[in-house]
């Protein structure tokens, strides 16, 4: 690994240099085990701790196969399908690489949908990518054998999430990827930064962008649930990139601010403001509905949402259900509070909303959205950096939403800072790209590192 990581930290080192150098026959990547899935048993959601579950081990490197590619990871962060994965929910993982079967079907889940770091070794058929190039890969592992795969790849009945459906994800020194999930690094950015957009940029530009997802258009008013946390803070920058409204709900005074910071004005702190969607757990409050949605009035002059993006699920869907306005949108991507959703259906068809369903990206829409992040248009949101032994860590904050933006876990970077070949651009969006970093102080005192 010292050579590998000499290697990209050379300015002279070519493709023939990274081709010359030895591939290590393991190395480290955080797993969960098939051993470990009924150690949570009897537990609630919130009760169940990634600490105990997410193990750092020495895994074998997989062979790369026609079309893969093999990656030195440099960085790469945490995302909700880590903690699900962490939990055993909705399902074990290990169910999906059974199904998968082949290579992939171990003992053991190395996990991880993001990453950026260094091309090694590329399979056969791949022409795209050579050793040394400098990438970050979006999460989108698709065979398109099916039909059903050509109009829109995340229709495949292949089509699965890298890292999470799959094994040799990014939270490793190595990972494996179909060549098609590369994408050219942002140069600009450190390898921290660069690992941080991937998977919730995407998930957000197809959901808010996207004629796939709610085909956002200039002038619209976007309410956005968890406007400071990985996907809410992408989407709050796709709206006022694109010319759009967001209504943004945060939890804190501190989510409010740092919301603020990225240039959205219209703010609801929903613990503020006291909002009770649920009475009991079995029965929704419509009084709290309205409450809501006057609130968003007022903030709008008038105006209801046009768009009301979706991912807390069963906590906040009656509500966003009710205040989208008449023919308006409600797209959904996520259930973190829950899968089983109710709601008045009256506000849906008498009003002919919609509800859309949206998952991840396409290659196109992932590369989109990774154009506008290396333009400096928009920026990563990384808030907090733990070492890769600390993983455990950085996926409890995420499972107790106690962090802000995205959390990054650095793999065979030594240190944060490094990476960066694009100053000029660097310096034009400094401010941009740190508003969300915060101490490491806040890290929770009862944190142990991985074992």
């Amino acid at each position: 690994m010292s050579e590998i990581l000499s290697a990209i930290e050379s300015d002279d080192a070519g493709p023939r240099d990274f081709e010359a150098l030895p591939v290590p026959d393991s190395y480290r990547g955080v797993v969960v085990r098939r051993e470990d899935v009924g150690m949570f048993e009897g537990l609630r959601t919130g009760e169940k701790d990634p600490r105990r579950s997410l193990r750092l081990a020495e895994v074998r490197t997989p062979e790369v196969g026609p079309g893969e590619a093999l990656i030195a990871v440099m960085a790469s962060s945490v995302n909700y399908n880590t903690v699900w994965s962490s939990i055993f929910e909705p399902l074990p993982t290990f169910t999906f690489l059974k199904r998968l079967g082949g290579k992939h079907d171990l003992p053991h889940h190395v996990l991880g949908s993001d990453l950026a770091g260094v091309v090694l070794r590329v399979g056969t058929g791949v022409t795209a990518w050579q050793p040394g190039d400098r990438v970050v890969a979006h999460c989108l592992d698709v065979e398109l054998e099916h039909p059903d795969g050509h109009g829109d790849t995340m229709l495949d009945p292949q089509q699965r999430i890298w890292g999470f459906e799959t094994n040799y994800g990014g939270l490793a020194e190595l990972a494996l990827v179909k060549a098609n999930q590369l994408m050219p690094k942002p140069e600009h950015l450190t390898w921290e930064e660069a690992a941080a957009p991937g998977l919730v940029n995407s998930t957000a530009y197809r959901q808010l962008v996207s004629a796939n997802g709610a085909n956002m258009k200039q002038g619209d008013t976007v309410l956005i649930w968890g406007a400071s946390g990985g996907l809410g803070s992408y989407a709050t920058q796709l709206a006022l990139n694109g010319g759009a409204t967001p209504v943004c709900v945060v939890s804190s005074p501190q989510k409010a601010e740092v919301v603020r910071r990225s240039g959205a004005e219209l703010i609801i702190d929903r613990s503020a403001e006291g909002y009770r969607f649920w009475s009991d757990e079995h029965t929704q409050d419509p009084r709290e509905w309205k409450r809501f949605g006057a609130r968003i009035r007022e903030l709008t002059g008038g105006q209801d949402p046009d768009i009301v993006f979706e991912h807390p699920g069963r906590e906040t869907f009656g509500a966003s259900v009710y205040v989208a306005r008449r023919g308006g949108t409600i797209v959904t991507c996520a259930s973190t509070s829950g899968f089983l959703h109710q709601y008045d259906n009256r506000y849906l068809w008498m009003h002919l909303k919609r509800v859309i369903g949206t998952h991840f990206a396409t290659y196109r829409e992932a590369w989109e959205a990774n154009r506008l992040v290396a333009q400096g248009r928009i920026h990563p949101t990384l808030s907090t950096v733990y070492p890769l032994e600390e993983t455990g860590q950085a996926a409890y904050d995420v499972h107790r939403n106690t962090h802000q933006g995205k959390v990054g876990v650095l793999c065979l970077a030594p240190s944060e800072g490094l990476g960066v070949r694009d100053h000029a651009l660097r310096d034009r969006h400094l401010d941009a790209i740190n508003r969300f970093r915060i101490a490491d102080g806040r890290r929770a005192e009862d944190g142990a590192p991985l074992r």
